[in-house]
């Protein structure tokens, strides 16, 4: 795909997010949208591409850093519910309440009874939500061993992006199959039926981030839609049935 090529797609669907934006606007839709993934699997850019031309007044990222002493012992979910959209908003988590079922698991940041915790009461807190009326849409980016060593080092050569760059990112590399066993673990005993997971394969940023626009889209009602552009990857984009227990695999 060439960068013309590329410019030309994204602006055909940014313009299908805008006029998304209209629909949920006037009709007080609450979308949520978590991304998660590996370490440098693209989250940043594809939420980039997503909210470029879209209103910050209904659009927001919510990016939560560390939580504070108070936010420790609070309810889990307490400091996220927070930030849920309201009616027609649209919201995005770079990150979300999985932190526990990935990084929080791998660098033993949450003890085993939390762990546990977690993932027995997260299906039914998001079928809450869905429930409530909040349209949930769950991306697991994933990318190759060899894809995220070199943009780990791209990150570390770049000085426009070495603030990425963080203790948990150089651990990336060394606890990969650990990465890899909390990922499988997680997709399977959180993909239901109110919020499944769809994972997106991150290899190349550029379908990646035009296939998971496109999904997305697909997936929701809005007027005039452009049905040619909305064309989907299914080797990029992959889907299983919410009731399956059996995973595709998600590697690269």
């Amino acid at each position: 795909m060439t960068k013309d090529d590329y410019q030309d797609q994204l602006y055909d669907l940014q313009v299908e997010l805008v006029k998304l934006q209209k629909h949920f606007i006037q009709s007080g839709d609450q979308i949520l949208v978590i991304l998660e993934g590996r370490d440098a699997a693209g989250k940043d850019g594809t939420i980039k591409s997503i909210v470029e031309h879209l209103s910050p007044r209904e659009t927001r990222v919510v990016a939560l850093g560390k939580p504070t002493e108070r936010e420790v012992g609070e309810w889990y979910f307490q400091r996220y519910v927070a930030h849920l959209p309201g009616r027609g908003e649209f919201i995005l988590f770079n990150r979300s309440w999985y932190n526990r079922a990935g990084v929080e698991k791998v660098m033993g940041f949450c003890s085993e009874k939390q762990y546990d915790q977690f993932m027995t009461t997260v299906n039914d807190f998001e079928s809450v939500l869905v429930r409530s009326g909040v349209r949930l849409f769950k991306y697991y980016l994933d990318i190759s061993k060899d894809e995220q060593a070199q943009r780990l080092l791209d990150r570390e050569k770049d000085p426009l992006t070495q603030w990425k760059i963080s203790p948990i990112d150089q651990q990336a590399q060394k606890k990969w199959e650990a990465y890899s066993e909390a990922r499988d673990e997680m997709l399977r005993r959180t993909h239901h039926c109110d919020a499944p997971w769809a994972v997106v394969r991150s290899d190349n940023k550029k379908h990646a981030r035009l296939n998971l626009i496109r999904d997305l889209l697909g997936q929701l009602h809005y007027p005039d839609k452009n049905q040619d552009a909305l064309a989907v990857d299914s080797s990029i984009v992959l889907h299983w049935p919410a009731s399956s227990t059996h995973l595709p695999s998600v590697e690269p």
